[in-house]
């Protein structure tokens, strides 16, 4: 179950992009939102699975979960406060 504050704020679909498009468009989209808040990201993309996880790493943004079904994954970033 998601959590009220976990639900998205907003979401991009990058699906049927390649590298570094999911990237650069997730970076574009968090600096929209305010802080705390959460965005969705949907990629088909199978370095992203690398690549988001250490984003987030490197930004102080939070990876509250990923979920991949089948060729499809799900990412959701919460902004750094």
């Amino acid at each position: 179950m998601v959590e009220n504050r976990d639900k998205p704020a907003r979401t991009i679909d990058t699906s049927g992009q390649c590298c570094p498009v999911p990237m650069m468009e997730t970076n574009r989209a968090i600096k929209s939102l305010q802080p705390g808040e959460v965005l969705e990201v949907v990629a088909t993309d199978i370095g992203s699975k690398m690549d988001i996880p250490a984003w987030c790493g490197r930004t102080g943004h939070e990876l509250v979960r990923m979920e991949e079904e089948g060729k499809t994954f799900r990412y959701y970033v919460r902004k750094r406060r």
